[in-house]
């Protein structure tokens, strides 16, 4: 049962997400989300996840205020905020993106507004600010509009010294976007991993973002270097995971990733190698989600023919 329900909660963030990329800022505002329940998740003392519709959220609890990674749509800042009031009574402070997708930067705006600051690599600014074309899905994105943009941004790294912990927010090599950004809670031993991490579903990989397949392996083994088997993390989408979670969906991504360079290697067309379902032995665990195992198969196949143009 519980694996139907994470289906159904993936199918209706893909349709969320691909909604938000096909329409105007004005025309999503008017969708109801009213169905949508966000939820807190314990993770340690003062740290929850916090799932509701598109990417999980961290919020970070403490006498210094609150500290957030991600805010989902602009619909549901107002129940994630009532959320923030039962878990604390700080104001929020900071909101991380750590990629600019609008399941992750659409409740910027809102946040902004009751006095966070928001801060992302520069890379989701330059993204936000202008217009996008999202190619796996054929559709353009708006600019977001100046509000809701990011006021500090940074190149490689950042730390903040908050609620009696260290909080590094580190840049990863273009993984699932060029802007990617993990957030290490140092004491807490709690790392949030944004979109470079898909638990129990094939990562979408925005290689018109400038994500690729061998970036997305990279950041999970970088993690996998600083993780012990205490440490708890929060995936972009799926359910709170281990090290061991994590090691597995890496062990997984190099798997397919080399299954598919083969079929490559051998002289195969794009769509010879989705016909011949490199994944299907794992299709009925991680390709249920929003990414579909064809879909999937084709965008690695684009990444590695992309890599290949590159060393060329």
């Amino acid at each position: 049962m519980r694996c139907k329900e994470r289906t159904l909660k993936e199918k209706l963030d893909y349709i969320l997400f691909v909604f938000f990329i096909c329409c105007s800022a004005a025309s999503f505002a008017q969708q109801d989300f009213s169905a949508v329940e966000v939820k807190p998740h314990k993770v340690t003392e003062n740290i929850y996840m916090l799932t509701g519709a598109g990417g999980n959220i961290g919020v970070f609890t403490g006498k210094d205020g609150v500290f957030m990674v991600d805010d989902q749509y602009a619909p549901l800042s107002k129940k994630i905020q009532s959320v923030l009031h039962k878990l604390s009574d700080k104001p929020l402070r900071f909101v991380i993106n750590t990629h600019w997708h609008g399941d992750h930067t659409g409740g910027n705006e809102n946040m902004g507004k009751v006095g966070a600051l928001i801060v992302a690599h520069d890379n989701v600014r330059k993204r936000m600010s202008s217009k996008q074309f999202m190619q796996a899905f054929g559709t353009e994105v708006p600019a977001a509009p100046p509000s809701a943009l990011p006021i500090v941004t940074f190149t490689d790294a950042t730390t903040f010294y908050w609620n009696d912990d260290e909080v590094h927010v580190k840049h990863v090599a273009p993984a699932h976007t060029d802007g990617d950004s993990i957030v290490i809670f140092k004491k807490g031993n709690v790392i949030h991993m944004g979109d470079t991490f898909f638990n129990g579903s094939y990562p979408f990989i925005d290689l018109s973002s400038g994500g690729s397949i061998d970036g997305l392996i990279s950041s999970a083994k970088q993690v996998l270097v600083i993780a012990d088997d205490q440490t708890k993390i929060i995936p972009g989408h799926g359910p709170l995971a281990s090290k061991k979670d994590l090691q597995r969906y890496c062990d997984l991504l190099v798997k397919l990733r080399a299954r598919i360079k083969g079929l490559m290697d051998a002289g195969d067309s794009k769509e010879q190698v989705i016909a011949k379902k490199p994944t299907r032995k794992f299709d009925a665990q991680y390709g249920q989600g929003f990414m579909t195992p064809d879909l999937w198969t084709g965008i690695v196949y684009d990444s590695l023919s992309q890599a290949r143009t590159h060393q060329h």
